[in-house]
């Protein structure tokens, strides 16, 4: 909070809070909705509404209090959290769902992980390793495009929920970008060497 001092002149504080998530709490977010809902002259169940924004609060939460190794690249680190978002919310899919589409789901997650490790753990020394190293990026990027794919065949038989396809896709999509951007620096770092 900025205050202007006596003799009209600013007080910057010393701290300043970051906020990285939503500032409106699940009340909030309840009275907004019921406002909207009497203006248009619907009814609202606040009770169902506010246990499905907590819950919905709650997957979020569970994903971003994992912890990050230092020592991992960003990209194994936000994959790390798609993979435990991905077998959060397959938790609770309809059993005749689960054989298809979550062991899927979880095992392209799982698969793409592994190849960004194997990826991270080759050396760019030379011209074989390199192309080892591609190979396994590239591999990576196949298997979250395959994932994305499932989760949007899952999303439209009801296996998944649409927010949670959505969540998905904003996190697949991260990913993706922060390997392409990974292989970028290779590159360049390879024509510098």
């Amino acid at each position: 909070m900025v205050q202007v001092s006596r003799n009209h002149q600013l007080r910057i504080p010393k701290n300043i809070v970051i906020v990285e998530r939503n500032v409106n709490s699940v009340e909030d977010e309840v009275s907004t909705k019921q406002g909207v809902a009497t203006a248009l002259d619907k009814h609202l169940n606040l009770e169902e509404l506010k246990i499905k924004m907590e819950k919905e609060e709650r997957e979020l939460e569970t994903v971003s209090k994992l912890p990050s190794n230092a020592n991992d690249l960003v990209v194994i680190t936000m994959m790390k959290k798609l993979t435990a978002y991905v077998i959060l919310v397959t938790e609770n899919s309809p059993k005749k769902y689960r054989g298809v589409f979550v062991n899927r789901m979880q095992n392209y997650c799982l698969d793409a992980l592994e190849s960004l490790l194997k990826a991270n753990f080759i050396r760019l020394d030379s011209p074989s390793n390199k192309e080892h190293r591609e190979n396994n990026q590239t591999e990576a990027i196949i298997q979250l495009k395959l994932l994305g794919y499932i989760a949007m065949v899952a999303e439209s038989v009801g296996c998944i929920l649409p927010r949670h396809y959505k969540q998905i896709s904003i996190q697949l999509a991260e990913v993706i970008n922060l390997i392409i951007a990974w292989r970028k620096s290779d590159q360049a770092r390879w024509k510098r060497n």
